[in-house]
């Protein structure tokens, strides 16, 4: 087998190590013309590192609600109507379903010796939900959540940081993210990025070869 050419490896979580969480489940209950409209009134800029309430609440300065109230506001005077929320709540619209590929690809790279961490944008009344996919402190060696350290990706600090937690050099290091922007970012600071896509396959695939799993 080829030599290794990283040493450590550090993911995402909605879209990556879950294959719900995607920026495309914000607009879902909303009528398909309103799409781009709904996940730039939610979302803002998402390459940005701004004052959006989205920004702020992944950076813990707002809560779920106090956002919430603000894309309602946003959503009326776009005129925008507001779906009626599920059966039993908007809380049972917050499900993080696993990716079994890439918990595969955890679970060799743990194997093989690999540091492995996890660098998320998120928010603090959806941990509950996201934890409950894994044992992420059994899997992990860290984990790095946006509100908890009051920084969001693609602020250059927040990959920084999980590389020191991580003991980790950049250069050896796989970063992978399903938003381009925070891709870019990591690479940015050196770290080798992995855009994974709708279909994970050629991101896992990549990770491997840089693993020395395949040629």
């Amino acid at each position: 087998m080829p030599p290794a050419v990283i040493d450590t490896v550090i993911f995402d979580v909605g879209g990556v190590l879950a294959l719900t969480g995607r920026h495309s489940d914000f607009s879902r209950r909303f009528a398909p013309e309103h799409a781009e409209a709904v996940q730039r009134i939610f979302l803002g800029d998402y390459g940005a590192d701004g004052d959006h309430p989205w920004h702020r609440l992944e950076r813990g300065e707002i809560t779920l609600e106090e956002n919430r109230l603000l894309n309602k506001a946003a959503l009326a005077e776009a005129g925008i109507p507001v779906p009626p929320p599920p059966p039993g709540g908007a809380a049972t619209s917050i499900v993080f379903t696993r990716s079994e590929p890439m918990i595969a690809l955890v679970e060799e790279l743990r194997g093989a010796g690999f540091r492995l961490g996890v660098l998320t944008n998120n928010v603090a009344e959806f941990k509950p939900h996201w934890r409950s996919m894994m044992d992420f402190d059994a899997w992990f060696d860290d984990v790095v959540d946006s509100h908890e350290v009051a920084l969001r990706k693609p602020n250059p600090a927040i990959y920084q940081l999980a590389l020191a937690r991580l003991g980790a050099e950049a250069g050896r290091t796989a970063f992978l993210d399903d938003v381009p922007t925070n891709v870019t970012a990591a690479e940015g600071v050196g770290i080798r990025g992995v855009l994974v896509e709708d279909d994970q396959a050629g991101a896992i695939e990549t990770v491997r070869r840089w693993a020395g799993f395949i040629d």
